[in-house]
């Protein structure tokens, strides 16, 4: 097993610097590379300090915005050409807590074969609609795993087999934007990939804190539920495959 973090980045403010330090104080000696997804000049700048500060950190840039997923997608077929075998993605403003990322590497080392999954616990001061929203994809994510254990399917804060995730993301043109997480967790499951769960609590940051969010309520629920379509349509003809694979778990 050989991981490294991953970090797809936009605009994410000053943010961006306090979450590479954080992971880098976290592990000892893991490379921590950053995909910056066609980012402005400040961010740029950012992260070329970074960068020259720091001999693990390595930036891959797209020209253009293309998506979470496309920058993920980038970076693991960038850390599968140097030889990585996981990837712990983080997102770039800060909310997953990096003290957490000797757990997740564990889990990961523990079951190389797995997808490990972050399942967020939530602070008081949470915003309701996030909190309560992501019941209804969690909901269908494991209807469409005919309930095979997925604890969250938005958080991203994740172990990733990168063989598996690249076969999966080059089988299909979808998985490119914000619907990249959900549907990861669902088509590694359909791929056999087994998740396993851990927790992680969640940290929001407003924009006094130099909180930046990308969400758009209408645009990314709209996503969501064109995946979830696609997904059951995908689901129906896998259904007796997903049905007796949960039967050998139950008697195992």
């Amino acid at each position: 097993m050989r991981p490294l973090i991953l970090i797809p980045c936009y605009d994410p403010g000053p943010r961006i610097e306090t979450t590479v330090r954080d992971a880098l104080a976290h592990v000892e000696g893991l490379p921590v590379w950053v995909v910056d997804d066609g980012s402005g000049r400040a961010t740029r700048e950012r992260l070329a300090r970074l960068a020259t500060e720091y001999e693990r950190v390595q930036v891959l840039h797209h020209e253009t915005n293309q998506g979470k997923g496309a920058a993920i997608l980038t970076g693991i077929r960038a850390a599968q050409q140097a030889g990585f075998t996981h990837a712990l993605t983080l997102d770039a403003d800060g909310q997953h807590p990096s003290e957490r990322i000797p757990a997740f590497i564990a889990a990961a080392g523990e079951q190389p074969d797995a997808l490990i999954l972050g399942r967020p616990v939530f602070s008081t001061d949470a915003p309701a609609l996030r909190v309560h929203g992501r019941k209804v994809s969690n909901f269908w994510a494991n209807l469409e795993t005919v309930w095979a254990g997925i604890g969250d399917s938005l958080f991203g804060m994740r172990v990733y087999p990168i063989d598996d995730l690249i076969a999966v993301m080059e089988g299909t043109r979808w998985m490119r934007r914000f619907d990249f997480d959900p549907e990861a967790a669902v088509r590694l499951v359909w791929r056999g990939v087994t998740p396993v769960n851990v927790d992680a609590p969640v940290q929001y940051f407003d924009a006094e804190h130099n909180g930046v969010s990308h969400f758009r309520y209408g645009r990314d629920n709209r996503l969501l539920i064109w995946m979830h379509l696609r997904l059951l349509a995908g689901w129906l003809p896998r259904l007796p495959t997903l049905l007796l694979r949960r039967l050998r778990m139950k008697r195992r």
